[in-house]
């Protein structure tokens, strides 16, 4: 398999320490790993700090996005010729036009979630008026964004976390790059952030090599090998 550069952008309410036993077994198989910082400040904004990123590397690359991470991998990897696939972990694969928030919805069978119950708002400097920063509540945080972990880690987790402004989820995508790059997608079947339902659609509707797993909504840290294994399908499927 030859070196392909592999680059993991995490979501919301993490950061990229959640992607370690993938980062570790990508090493060991030779290839360059990346896993930056997403700034979760608002799409727009943390697709082009990606995007920058990524025009600093040269090819063949695979990006990886969990969660949120989707949408923002979905805005910058648009017209990037190196990129060779997206892989999509329980994550936004956004329409053109289309919202974090809207995108819950896909599926129509009511299961998207409300999130804005169980998180807790908080300001920060220079937010626009209406915004401020989603932490999702640490006494919730197992039961809905990990509930197949350790109990210890996943209090951990909660107190850990990174928020998102909440112009995340309301700001909508560009045209997406999964029009014109393969794209691989792991639908969570047990997620309770994204709504399965919804992975489903997104996933069929960007063409995009579909698994489905028993999984929370963190399936990199709770199933670290069926990740690798579709990260590395992508890898075969578009090297060279």
């Amino acid at each position: 398999m030859p070196n392909t550069t592999v680059v993991l952008v995490h979501g919301a309410f993490a950061d990229a320490s959640g992607w370690t036993d993938v980062v570790t077994h990508l090493q060991r198989d030779g290839h360059t790993v990346y896993a930056p910082a997403n700034p979760l400040r608002g799409l727009t904004s943390d697709a082009a700090y990606v995007r920058s990123f990524l025009e600093t590397l040269e090819g063949p690359v695979v990006v990886v996005g969990h969660s949120y991470g989707g949408a923002v991998i979905t805005n910058a990897a648009t017209g990037l010729g190196h990129v060779k696939a997206l892989v999509y972990i329980a994550a936004f694969a956004l329409d053109e036009g289309e919202s974090v928030g809207q995108a819950t919805a896909l599926g129509g069978n009511g299961e998207a979630p409300d999130l804005l119950a169980v998180t807790v708002i908080r300001p920060f400097p220079g937010a626009a008026e209406g915004d401020g920063d989603a932490y999702l509540n640490p006494d919730v945080f197992p039961q809905v964004f990990c509930q197949d972990l350790p109990v210890e880690l996943a209090t951990v987790m909660g107190a850990a976390q990174r928020p998102a402004a909440l112009a995340s989820l309301v700001q909508p995508s560009g045209p997406p790059a999964w029009r014109d790059i393969p794209s691989w997608y792991m639908v969570a079947s047990s997620d309770r952030v994204i709504p399965p339902a919804a992975e489903r659609v997104m996933a069929e509707r960007a063409g995009a090599t579909t698994v489905e797993i028993e999984s929370s909504h963190v399936a990199m840290i709770s199933h670290p090998d069926e990740v690798l294994s579709l990260i590395r399908a992508a890898v075969s499927a578009t090297a060279g």
